[in-house]
């Protein structure tokens, strides 16, 4: 990889076409990579990375994870498509600074459909402190959602919980050191329309929503009544959690980076 040419972007270009998906499972007439292909160690090590300090492949490492137990040339070429874009930003992480103001933020998002082989969605978001990743998780929801506002929903409500316990640690730790305890909602960022409006007004049973189990509305809207969260709406190309749900153009993904706090060395 020391002699590929750096690339702008961690993941190769997906295409709606489903036979024709990169990432998509082995089919019969493909071959199985043998041992001597280091896949497994290769996903390790980049998992690593997106777990810790580089956000900004997590998407890409978390399609290419499900694919290990039968990985196929196609997967490897995935792989080698993160490293040479790594290779051109090894310098690049997440950079804390004391010059920023102390502000728990919350970003939502979903990707309808993001598996369409198995008609599952993906859930990823986001919390930054100060503008800068302090918590994040993409994975592929456990439900089949059956509409954009059902996976919306659904991802609103993981993101709601990972909000109330960062918001009981940031108080925790806020009152242990002298500081101001800070009893503002928490905004959490939802760029469907619809999600924030269920949300902020309560759950009404229609056609649209009657299937969706009312425990994916009840407890954010408990947080929204205790003003505990604070549910917006957000522009999508302004939704930072979209880093975790689907592909992206170069200029939005570049953009996404810097508003995460992911800056490279010689920039500081």
């Amino acid at each position: 990889m020391d002699k590929a040419n750096p690339l702008n972007t961690s993941m190769m270009g997906r295409t709606l076409n489903v036979e024709k998906d990169p990432f998509r499972s082995k089919e019969d007439n493909e071959k199985e990579l043998g041992s001597e292909v280091p896949y497994l160690s290769a996903i390790g090590a980049l998992m690593y990375l997106a777990n810790c300090t580089r956000t900004d492949i997590a998407f890409a490492v978390n399609l290419l994870a499900r694919f290990s137990s039968c990985p196929t040339k196609r997967h490897w070429k995935g792989i080698k498509h993160i490293f040479p874009y790594i290779w051109g930003t090894s310098d690049l992480g997440v950079f804390y600074s004391n010059n920023t103001k102390p502000v728990l933020l919350g970003y939502a998002d979903a990707g309808y459909l993001s598996d369409p082989h198995n008609s599952k969605s993906q859930t990823g978001y986001m919390f930054t402190y100060g503008g800068t990743a302090i918590s994040w998780r993409y994975q592929k929801q456990k439900f089949v959602a059956t509409s954009s506002n059902h996976a919306e929903v659904i991802a609103l409500h993981e993101a709601s919980k990972e909000c109330r316990w960062l918001s009981s640690v940031l108080r925790h730790i806020q009152g242990a050191s002298g500081l101001t305890i800070d009893k503002n909602p928490i905004i959490l960022y939802e760029d469907n329309v619809a999600c924030v409006t269920q949300m902020k007004e309560g759950y009404v049973k229609r056609d649209r929503t009657k299937h969706i189990p009312p425990k994916f509305f009840s407890f954010t809207q408990e947080l929204e009544r205790n003003k505990e969260v604070d549910i917006q709406y957000i522009r999508s190309s302004d939704n930072m959690a979209d880093l975790f749900t689907k592909v992206l153009p170069t200029s939005v993904f570049e953009k996404h980076i810097q508003n995460i706090g992911m800056r490279q060395v010689q920039d500081l």
